[in-house]
């Protein structure tokens, strides 16, 4: 079985059925067709069929396809309640079941789900999806996904259909818990949770118990009346060392990752009908005095660009230990976090960044131009990230834009400025416990966060380009006043609002390229690699300003060869060396920066 871990870890029911692995499939030019014809092709789910493990591997264009496979469901499950589940699929699919259409979605990174109870018959039921990925629309929030056939510069290949999870989940007939929201209240040490609950509200508890490892903080029973509420539970109680004022409570850093465990009940006639395991996290995120505080205390951060593909699968990992092992990889070289970069990535990479301790920047993939249709793709495809990524304590950051993509004529364009604008404050009015940055990298409007991006630093003989780097980022003025791509930082009418200023891409040095491969500088030899990021890091170390940075990049992808990891994730040089070039103290602040160790 491909993939076989429970798909959505912070939401874990015991009876589901995973429907990964082996799949009828085939490709059409008839998107009118509701059912398809003889299916020649086996596709392996959830890679999709551009990728090497999907057992097919064809780069061509093919914007429809279809997928078909026999559901068995077990004979136990005729007096549940049947919710279809999907991790994501690219881009435009409709579902049946049985040959009659369930529903569809728009969006290729988010997940979905419907309630498919009464289209089984529990007699080898007939699942069928038909997808839409049109390959060359720039409308689209497509990412790094190529509108050409072949990849090339910083484009990659594409991704079309499942490409996450596919899973059925049993849950009662009558009623299920069907989603919670977790808010850290940090400074009162409590924490907010929100219920939805599905079903019938008659003669229905809810028990929420909330553990802090094996210590049981809460036990709470409720008469359920209303399908949604919240309560409050104190979690610190006056107890000095649970809260993060010695900086070793019971607070969620990337040094310190600490989780709280939680078992949801609902019972019925004093009978248990539904049982889910969760967890969150106590932290909290907030901008004063120019810097970004993790948790009341200023925090320094160094993560690393993450684009989220291998080799052989795209933008699906081929196993859930790899998730895993990027993230130890990268905590190995002294990044505390990652930017995830034009992709929404899988839950289980959320997990492992909430249970290792690894900050994650959560951005968006970004079509390449403004309509209004594109406008609102990504406006759609914002609130469904939120609604499933909300309870994730490593995520810090939202970046719903990144170097003017996907609004191209921003900093002349009022209308764009705007869409800018009113992205921020809807991230901000669904969400406002994170930071949002409205473009990262410039042409910047409301932000919480100034991310500028430069690979100017030109390579070790270009003496004169590295000085000029050095002096861009020294102080304020200077960063704010350069212009990297010939973009400058804030667009017309907007300015620095004393946000904490971050260098939020550079780097990229490239090393063993190949013939077709490519870096924004490139290194001859392993010591002139090592040589060159000392070179770029100690540039930021020398900023009065910089609070933070991200390099470019953690493994090289495709043509790109600039990573700190090869593809397949061999390390280029001895990931202790480039740690202990990362975990310096900044000069101009130590003593007010919390560093990891």
């Amino acid at each position: 079985m491909n993939r076989p871990e429970y798909p959505r870890p912070q939401f874990e029911r015991r009876e589901w059925l995973n429907l990964n692995g082996k799949w009828q499939f085939d490709f059409t030019d008839n998107l009118e067709e509701q059912q398809p014809q003889a299916l020649t092709q086996m596709i392996e789910v959830p890679y999709v069929f551009q990728s090497k493990q999907s057992g097919i591997e064809i780069k061509s264009f093919h914007d429809g396809v279809w997928y078909q496979r026999e559901l068995v469901v077990p004979d136990t499950w005729q007096d549940k309640r049947l919710l279809l589940h999907f991790g994501a699929v690219d881009y435009h699919c409709w579902v049946y079941i049985n040959h009659q259409l369930v529903g569809e979605h728009i969006g290729g990174h988010t997940s979905f789900s419907f309630d498919v109870t009464h289209y089984l018959t529990f007699d080898k039921d007939l699942l069928t999806l038909k997808v839409f990925d049109p390959s060359t629309d720039e409308e689209i929030p497509r990412g790094k996904q190529y509108w050409q056939e072949h990849s090339a510069a910083i484009w990659y290949t594409r991704t079309t259909g499942i490409w996450q999870t596919v899973w059925l989940e049993a849950v009662d007939r009558n009623g299920y818990l069907e989603k919670v929201f977790y808010t850290s209240e940090f400074d009162r040490g409590s924490v907010e949770i929100a219920y939805h609950y599905a079903g019938d509200l008659t003669d229905k508890e809810l028990c929420t118990r909330i553990y802090y490892g094996a210590e049981l903080i809460v036990s709470d029973r409720q008469q359920l009346t209303e399908h949604q509420f919240t309560r409050s539970y104190s979690l610190f109680n006056q107890k000095i060392d649970r809260s993060d004022f010695h900086g070793r409570g019971w607070t969620w850093t990337p040094e310190t990752p600490n989780l709280f465990d939680v078992v949801f009940d609902v019972w019925s006639q004093g009978k248990c009908i539904d049982t889910v395991k969760s967890y969150f996290g106590m932290r909290k995120i907030h901008i004063q005095d120019g810097m970004v505080h993790l948790n009341n205390r200023p925090y320094y951060q160094k993560l690393v660009l993450d684009q989220g593909y291998w080799p052989t699968s795209l933008m699906t990992a081929p196993t859930d230990e790899d998730y895993k092992k990027d993230i130890e990889l990268a905590k190995a070289m002294g990044f505390n976090g990652c930017r995830k970069h034009q992709k929404v990535e899988d839950p289980r990479f959320l997990f492992w960044a909430d249970q290792l301790g690894f900050i994650v920047w959560g951005e968006c993939a970004s079509p390449s131009v403004y309509t209004r249709a594109s406008g609102g793709k990504v406006m759609a495809e914002w609130q469904e990230i939120i609604d499933r990524d909300y309870n994730h304590p490593c995520i810090t950051t939202w970046v719903p834009i990144n170097e003017s993509w996907g609004v191209p004529n921003i900093s002349v364009d009022r209308q764009q400025q705007h869409f800018s604008q009113a992205i921020y404050h809807l991230i901000h009015s669904l969400d406002p416990t994170r930071l949002v940055i409205s473009n990262d990298g410039w042409e910047m409007t409301e932000s919480d966060i100034c991310g500028i991006h430069s690979y100017v630093h030109g390579t070790k003989e270009e003496l004169e380009k590295y000085e000029h780097f050095v002096a861009s980022l020294r102080t304020k003025d200077t960063i704010l006043a350069s212009e990297p791509n010939r973009r400058k930082i804030y667009c017309p009418g907007f300015q620095h609002q004393n946000v904490p200023i971050l260098l939020t891409e550079f780097g990229g040095i490239g090393y063993d390229t190949g013939a077709q491969g490519w870096g924004y500088t490139n290194a001859a030899n392993e010591a002139e690699f090592i040589q060159d990021y000392q070179r770029v890091i100690d540039a930021v170390y020398q900023s009065e300003i910089l609070h933070g940075f991200c390099y470019t990049q953690l493994t090289d992808v495709e043509q790109e060869k600039n990573g700190l990891l090869t593809a397949d994730r061999q390390p280029k040089c001895s990931l202790d060396t480039i740690k202990q070039i990362n975990v310096r103290w900044h000069p101009m602040i130590v003593n007010k920066i919390q560093l990891s160790d």
